[in-house]
């Protein structure tokens, strides 16, 4: 079982980069969950048509230990198993130790044994890493790290802290930086910017993801590039990181 955190900055493209992957992983045959780490609780969204999960959070308010499977784990586009997190209301409590409960919810039910699947996908704000924010990054968890990032400097500056997350957990077991996915922006010189920022964190730029309008497309539709456009060059791209990843 591979166990993926797919980081970065709020609105730098994860979700859309870790939804896409995990359709491209799921059309390889692959069993793929994907489980999402941020309060605004949309990460699955375009696998399940724009639908409103549940999140569990939500729902260990409302139902407190009577929480069975089928109330935080929904299946989505290719049977992608999918769940959200979710978060404190805005302004009240702390979102970090909203993961840290939703994952231990997650332990509790058994649901990685009970569903055995080839890859997990986590989708981590990288904002702010905190305890909480930082949880998949520790034993039992997610065991690899990508950071997507563009060339902007706040997006470099969250995908710098990022590391250094990952580089304090050295030497424990925990996950490790496995590399870099570029999401274009159209900044000047943008490959060899990232490039550059990924030999001075030890590792390496995986695939640059162009600025392609087909992804707006497709989300207005509540679908992931690889089901909407399954033969537009972007869905290729994804295709491409999710062969490169399983290669790794």
């Amino acid at each position: 079982m591979r166990k993926i955190a797919i980081y970065g900055k709020g609105g730098i493209g994860k979700s859309t980069t870790t939804s896409n992957l995990a359709a491209a992983l799921a059309e390889k045959g692959k069993k793929v969950m994907q489980i999402g780490c941020d309060p605004k609780a949309d990460s699955t969204c375009s696998l399940v048509n724009g639908k409103e999960l549940p999140t569990i959070l939500d729902v260990l308010k409302e139902k407190k230990n009577n929480i069975g499977f089928e109330d935080i784990v929904f299946s989505g586009y290719s049977n992608i198993l999918c769940a959200e997190c979710g978060g404190p209301t805005p302004g009240v409590g702390c979102a970090g130790r909203g993961i840290i409960s939703a994952f231990e919810i997650l332990e509790k039910l058994q649901v990685f044994e009970r569903e055995q699947p080839d890859v997990v996908l986590y989708d981590v704000l990288g904002d702010v890493v905190c305890g909480g924010f930082a949880m998949p990054l520790r034993k039992g968890y997610a065991k690899e790290v990508y950071i997507v990032t563009s060339g902007e400097k706040m997006s470099l500056f969250a995908a710098r802290n990022i590391a250094k997350a990952i580089e304090q957990f050295k030497g424990r077991e925990y996950a490790r930086l496995m590399g870099i996915i570029l999401n274009s922006r159209g900044v000047p010189n943008e490959l060899a910017i990232v490039e550059r920022m990924a030999d001075e964190l030890g590792t390496e730029v995986v695939i640059q993801i162009p600025r392609d309008s087909t992804v707006q497309y497709c989300e207005e539709r509540n679908q992931t590039v690889i089901e909407g456009m399954p033969d537009s060059s972007l869905a290729g791209v994804y295709r491409v990181l999710a062969d490169r990843i399983i290669a790794k």
